[in-house]
């Protein structure tokens, strides 16, 4: 594929994604959307305060460990939309860089990055700060936050997510 033919793809497909609203994405700035997220957050900590036998330091650890993958495979590991009233102009990007139309900063954005701290902050609180849990706890934060950084954004490491190119113009 030229160069001239990407520019011209590239320039086509930011048409498309700006001709109608996503439905994919345009959820996340619905109202109620972001108390959603905390309840599910609760939901979380509440299965795994409910299984006998289980710790509240490793309660709090698994609710971190879950949210953290759980939101990295939704916003950063599956590209594209899963129906298909785009007709494919976002089968390049993930969820998070079609949220606000990739512009950052803003408050959804701002407040998906808080989410993932805080969480971080409670459950090594409520671990009491054990050094093998709270390195755990950082790792996992740390890989979500990085997928989450504007010098991230279209960037695909190790060829995850990487958009296909069948040759066709």
């Amino acid at each position: 594929m030229t160069l001239a033919s990407m520019y011209k793809t590239d320039y086509i497909q930011s048409l498309d994604q700006h001709s109608q609203t996503n439905l994919n994405s345009s959820w996340v700035n619905a109202k109620g959307a972001w108390m959603t997220n905390v309840i599910l957050i609760c939901i979380i900590k509440i299965f795994f305060d409910i299984i006998p036998g289980m710790s509240n330091e490793l309660s709090w650890t698994l609710t971190t460990l879950t949210y953290n993958v759980g939101s990295y495979i939704m916003f950063h590991a599956v590209t594209g939309v899963p129906f298909e009233f785009s007709q494919g102009a976002y089968d390049g990007i993930t969820l998070w860089e079609q949220i606000d139309g990739g512009v950052q900063f803003t408050a959804t954005r701002k407040y998906l990055t808080t989410v993932p701290i805080v969480l971080f902050l409670l459950s090594t609180h409520y671990t009491h700060y054990v050094p093998s849990v709270f390195c755990i706890n950082l790792v996992v934060t740390i890989i979500n936050l990085v997928a989450k950084l504007p010098s991230m954004h279209q960037v695909r490491l190790f060829d995850i997510n990487q958009k296909l190119d069948n040759g066709t113009d």
